[in-house]
């Protein structure tokens, strides 16, 4: 069984900064694709950023290009979101998911989410 954990979270001022991790177990394919989703309230789930647990490919939505940054540590099992610049429209939950490679939706398996508030 998977689980992810995901710590990181908290209050933060407009233009600052915050990493999130999350700690990856119980794999059982040799490749997964690791996303970051957030959700804000009032809105629908969407994607951040993903990366492989292979290393190499990765993907950002338009808003976060160039302020968020994905990385996969193999060694520990971890995906971080390093994130700069925050908005406080970055403020929402989010989420870290994990699919293992060219498999569907119904393989997904999520974190408990954590909160991320950009405020003054």
């Amino acid at each position: 069984q998977v689980q992810l954990v995901e710590s990181g979270g908290g209050l933060v001022q407009p233009g600052g900064s915050l990493t999130l991790s999350c700690v990856a177990s119980g794999f059982t394919f040799s490749v997964y694709i690791m996303t970051w989703y957030r959700q804000a309230p009032g809105k629908e789930r969407e994607l951040v950023a993903s990366i492989f647990s292979a290393g190499g490919s990765t993907n950002y939505a338009d808003p976060v290009k160039g302020r968020f940054t994905i990385s996969w540590d193999n060694a520990k099992n971890t995906v971080h979101l390093q994130m700069n610049s925050l908005k406080p429209e970055d403020t929402a939950v989010y989420y870290c998911n994990a699919r293992p490679f060219m498999k569907s939706s119904r393989y997904d398996y999520w974190g408990q989410g954590i909160q991320v508030t950009v405020s003054s």
